[in-house]
This record gives C-alpha cells, sequence and structure tokens, in this order.
C-alpha cells in the first residue's frame, strides 16, 4: 500500500481521502506507525466479495475436484479424532 495516514491525519482529513480512494486502490490507516486497517473504494470492496464462496460451496468444490482415494486419503484418517464421551451434563 503505497498511501497510509495515521488514524489521527485521517480525522482531520477524512473527506479528502474518502476522494483518494476513488482513485487508488486502498488507502492504509496507522496506529503509531504500524498499520491498523485499510479504506477501499466500495468498487474494490465489491470486487473482493465476487469471488467469495460460503463455506460448504467451497467444501463440496474441494470434494468434488480432488480424488482423495488416489492421493492415499480414506475414511480412516479421521479415526480418534472425535472424543466419543457424552460430555458434560447441562442442567
Amino acid at each position: 500500500m503505497e498511501i497510509s495516514y495515521s488514524i489521527a491525519e485521517a480525522r482531520d482529513n477524512l473527506a479528502a481521502i474518502v476522494h483518494g480512494v476513488e482513485e487508488a486502490s486502498a488507502v492504509g490507516l496507522t496506529r503509531r506507525g504500524r498499520p491498523v486497517a485499510v479504506l477501499l473504494s466500495v468498487e474494490e470492496y465489491h470486487r473482493l466479495l465476487r469471488g467469495r464462496k460460503d463455506f460448504w460451496s467451497a467444501y463440496d468444490e474441494f470434494r468434488n475436484g480432488v480424488d482423495l482415494e488416489r492421493l492415499g486419503i480414506g475414511p480412516e484418517v479421521f479415526e480418534g479424532v472425535r472424543d466419543p464421551s457424552p460430555g458434560r451434563e447441562v442442567g
């Protein structure tokens, strides 16, 4: 990120920074010299969200696209992973 402002600078120049974000891809915000946030244009934000999938869609895509048997990964890989105890009593 080429452009960054401290939070104090951003507070004093918010309108100008927002106009700048419309031109640049992103503007960083820092606190005590360390990066803490990023301001994005709405277009950039929507672009980033477009390729995003929910967990189950990504999981299904993975399961359909990878031959686990060919990789030597079978159901036995999960044996002993889950604790079979009934858990604690709630009440």
